[in-house]
């Protein structure tokens, strides 16, 4: 995650030890971030538990191909419980509720109020359609410590991208029942060619609903998102998007909106924002530089600081790479799957800068980015290794001369870039 509120505007989240070594705001006696010890690589994942496939809904981006079905084979109830027990004596920092849709899952309540109880920080990623006032008390009740609501744009936008007509008024209504019961909720936006023209509108709309927290999602190829390679930004409407969140998340600091703003599976983003910087302010591009160092882009992500268990306990590297899978929690501790380092995309994972290629192996920000998102080169070119086709950095910003380019022809590590994000 980059967060443009943090890194352009100096200002704080909860999320900042995380993302950037740093503590989250004052502490009670008013005194300022510090550095904390503990290093990004050191840190314990964050596990997306795809705890469905059911879903309601049937968006065409869905990275886990989901329908409204019943699937056999599922956890049930007491090896969930099992799965909760073993993350927690690993001791992972989070557990992120997914799907398919969570609130189809009978027990879910159950399994949320059993990982709080372990000291694991409950967050729920949802459509937000059924939430209803008391669904909504119960999700706080029971642990929940961030609500993330999925739209993809306005509401026709929003309802087409969905598969359903009166899906953006029933995750609005969902996103209400939560501020009402004093719930911690923000939205989460997969942008593509559908939406990045009213990306303007989404953020009077985001100021006028009151919403404190948006994410902007970079596409991932994977599921029936997969076959959305046309529909991905290409490079030029990628830099637009960022320049039109980085302005409109500028201006909400200065108007003094608590308004976090974030991207998402696009660690060039943090580049882009750390070369706009310079440009007017170097000392603040300083510290961004060396925030972007501590948090290692996708050095930490996929692999290391994100797993995935899917629904049926299988371990994958991250919820886009359900394809690779490294054993099942039916047969193997978490933390014993995690470790194991005999599988290659494994290994790999666990040391990323060792074994990115192409123009990613000798780009100068390479330390703050780390190739992104591995498994977005493997869709790409078969290869996890490969640069990430969403930088949409130019050659000339990440230090790449003629004599560079010689050098990739002659160990064979030219990727041609594809058609449709060149443009």
């Amino acid at each position: 995650m980059i967060d443009i509120g943090k890194l352009y505007c100096g200002g704080t989240s909860t999320g900042d030890s995380l993302r950037y070594g740093t503590e989250s705001g004052p502490d009670c006696h008013g005194n300022r971030p510090h550095e904390q010890v503990k290093l990004a690589a050191e840190r314990r994942p964050i596990v997306v538990w795809s705890s469905t496939r059911t879903c309601n809904l049937k968006c065409v981006h869905c990275y886990t191909d989901s329908s409204s079905q019943n699937y056999q084979g599922e956890l049930t109830t007491d090896e969930a419980r099992a799965m909760i027990r073993d993350c927690a004596g690993y001791k992972i920092p989070s557990l992120l509720f997914s799907g398919g849709e969570p609130l189809m899952r009978k027990d879910i309540l159950s399994l949320i109020e059993y990982a709080a109880a372990r000291n694991i920080r409950p967050v729920l990623s949802t459509n937000g359609t059924l939430i209803e006032r008391t669904t909504a008390q119960n999700l706080k009740d029971a642990g929940i410590v961030y609500v993330g609501i999925s739209l993809d744009g306005m509401e026709e936008t929003n309802d087409l991208f969905r598969g359903v007509k009166g899906a953006f008024k029933k995750a609005m209504k969902g996103f209400e029942n939560c501020t009402a019961v004093g719930q911690r909720v923000g939205l989460r936006l997969t942008l593509t060619k559908r939406n990045c023209e009213d990306l303007d509108r989404i953020f009077d709309f985001i100021e006028h609903e009151g919403i404190n927290r948006a994410c902007f999602y970079h596409l991932v190829y994977s599921g029936r998102g997969g076959e959305m390679f046309a529909d991905d930004l290409t490079h030029r409407e990628s830099r637009r998007a960022l320049d039109t969140i980085i302005a409109r998340t500028d201006d909400f600091f200065r108007r003094g909106l608590d308004i976090n703003i974030l991207t998402v599976d696009n660690h060039a983003d943090g580049v882009y924002l750390y070369l706009k910087l310079r440009e007017h302010d170097a000392r603040k591009s300083d510290d961004v530089y060396r925030l972007l160092s501590w948090n290692g882009g996708g050095a930490y992500s996929s692999g290391v600081g994100i797993a995935n268990i899917d629904f049926f306990g299988n371990v994958h590297p991250d919820q886009f790479w359900q394809d690779h899978t490294f054993g099942n929690i039916r047969e193997r501790n978490f933390g014993d799957i995690w470790m194991d380092e005999s599988d290659p995309l494994m290994h790999g994972l666990k040391h990323k800068a060792e074994y990115i290629r192409g123009r990613c192996r000798l780009c100068r920000y390479r330390s703050l980015c780390t190739g992104s998102m591995r498994v977005r080169a493997f869709r790409t070119y078969n290869d996890p290794w490969a640069p990430d086709p969403q930088c949409y950095l130019s050659d000339d910003e990440i230090g790449l001369d003629d004599a560079m380019r010689n050098e990739l022809i002659r160990c064979g590590e030219v990727y041609p870039m594809p058609e449709e994000l060149r443009r």
